[in-house]
């Protein structure tokens, strides 16, 4: 009966160095650094920079990119974008990240413009990134905020 115990208490000492070990493992950060949006005819473009800084010596790929897109609290896209590229080792990587909205959503935003005179904006990420012996992780990023517009005085 005590060998049993002294082999679960290996276990549970095993499991806890494993703890520690998962604990203490880098994982890379992520940040948006640069927002934009540009009006074309048929759609609008939320274009995002985003940052990324990758702790191993080895380039890490990443899984995909999920998003979210709202104005005025109104979800006007969602989707993924599968297999953006690697990061590159031991270094930062800035992604491009062009975000078709489809010209239904211009509803949305008159309606937001023609209320405050502004564009109000959330755009939400998960960037999924497969990293060894732990697995596929997702770094949660949020951008929220509004791009004022031009008056007609402004520009004269």
């Amino acid at each position: 009966m005590s060998g049993l115990f002294d082999k679960a208490s290996d276990v549970a000492g095993l499991l806890g160095k494993a703890t520690n070990i998962l604990g203490s493992v880098k994982i890379p950060t992520a940040s948006i650094t640069d927002f934009d949006i540009s009006l074309h005819r048929d759609s609008i473009e939320y274009k995002l920079k985003i940052s990324i800084n990758n702790p191993y010596i080895v380039p890490l790929p990443i899984g995909d990119l999920s998003y979210v897109v709202k104005s005025a609290d109104r979800v006007i896209a969602s989707g993924t974008i599968p297999d953006p590229g690697n990061i590159k080792a031991n270094d930062s990587t800035v992604l491009d990240v062009p975000l078709k909205v489809p010209y239904s959503a211009m509803v949305s935003l008159v309606r937001d413009i023609a209320a405050d005179w502004d564009i109000d904006y959330e755009v939400e990420l998960g960037l999924g990134i497969d990293l060894p012996v732990v697995g596929k992780i997702t770094i949660p990023l949020k951008r929220k905020g509004e791009i004022k517009l031009p008056t007609i005085r402004s520009l004269f």
